[in-house]
Order: structure tokens, then C-alpha cells, then sequence
């Protein structure tokens, strides 16, 4: 039987992981911003989608390939790097342009995906299959209880960074405040890609 002890343990890693500043979350702010909490949720469920199939992917063995291969999480790293580089630059000038109905909303799919070339989501999967695996258990049951309570604490810590930035969208009427809060965003997200790469 999976102790207590273990679970709580658990639920705190995903919790300060998932709520504290990442790709994800810069993301999930800027979209907040721009579309309103109803229009990002699906970018909302897609990222603890995208989680729990990569923790149960790293608890089947996929880790592995990290160890044998550490050329391959340069390249997401770098991938990463261009992809919240382009992010931020698209930032600038969209609030802006909102009332026009420019750009979208990422999709379920898309932050899904996006889990696969963020360092961040490698990094919480890696700890939890490794840190918080309980071994002596049946193999299945194990790795259900890494990957399952992922998202049951992912989906309720990354909706207050959604949530922040629906807040803060009626406050942002004036445009020069919607330009201050865009270059803001626009380089919170480069300086994540950049220290994503030093790291």
C-alpha cells in the first residue's frame, strides 16, 4: 500500500513545480491576457494531458533515453528556446491588436506537444518517475500513482497564472499600459528561454 507519507510528498513536488514560473505558466498568463480564462482552457487541460502521458512515458522507461542519449535533450532545449523566443516576439504588439480577433489561443493538442520540448515538464517527470516511484509496489499501480496525480494538482496550480491574467485584462484598457505589459510578458518569455539554455 502506497504510504501516506509518499502521496503528500508527491502532491507538494507537483505543486511547487506546476505553480511556479515556467514556459508554461508565462504562456498561460499571456493567453489569459489576450483571450480570456474560457478561450485558454484548452490550452489549460493540454497541458496536464500533455504530463501525465510524459511521466507515464518516463516511468515506462523513456528516461533511459536521456542517459544514453544527452544529445537529444540539447536539441529540446534549443527547440524550446526558438519556440519561446518566436512566443515573445508574437507577444508584442497582440494585446494591441485584440479587439481585432488576431492569433488564437493554443490548442489541447498543441500544449500537449509542447510538453515534449519543455525542459521544465522533463524535469518534474524525471523527479517524480525516479524521486517519488514506489518501488515496492506492483509496477502498474506504481506508475499510475506517479502519473495520474499529476494532473489533479497541475490543473488547479497552472489556472491561477490563466486566471491572473483574465484579472488583469479589463485593468489594461489603456494602451500604453497594454504595451508595457507586453514587453513585460515578451521578455519574461526570452529571459525563460535563455536561462532554459545556460541551464
Amino acid at each position: 500500500m502506497i504510504e501516506f507519507k509518499l502521496f503528500f510528498a508527491l502532491i507538494s513536488y507537483y505543486f511547487i513545480m506546476f505553480a511556479t514560473p515556467g514556459p508554461n505558466n508565462a504562456m498561460l498568463t499571456a493567453s489569459g491576457i489576450k483571450f480570456g480564462f474560457k478561450r485558454t482552457l484548452p490550452h489549460l487541460i493540454g497541458i496536464p494531458f500533455g504530463h501525465t502521458i510524459q511521466i507515464t512515458l518516463v516511468c515506462f522507461g523513456l528516461g533511459s533515453l536521456f542517459l544514453k542519449y544527452p544529445v537529444v535533450q540539447l536539441y529540446m532545449k534549443w527547440a524550446c528556446f526558438f519556440y519561446l523566443l518566436y512566443l515573445g516576439w508574437k507577444i508584442i504588439g497582440s494585446f494591441s491588436e485584440s479587439e481585432k480577433e488576431s492569433g488564437r489561443p493554443l490548442k489541447l493538442y498543441e500544449a500537449a506537444l509542447f510538453q515534449f520540448i519543455n525542459p521544465k515538464a522533463w524535469v518534474v517527470a524525471l523527479t517524480a518517475a525516479t524521486g517519488f516511484f514506489p518501488n515496492e509496489e506492483n509496477f502498474l499501480k506504481a506508475t499510475a500513482f506517479v502519473a495520474i496525480t499529476a494532473p489533479f494538482v497541475c490543473f488547479p496550480s497552472i489556472c491561477l497564472w490563466a486566471l491572473f491574467g483574465t484579472s488583469i485584462r479589463s485593468i489594461i484598457k489603456n494602451t500604453k499600459i497594454k504595451k508595457i505589459v507586453e514587453y513585460l510578458l515578451a521578455i519574461l518569455l526570452m529571459a525563460t528561454a535563455v536561462i532554459i539554455v545556460i541551464n
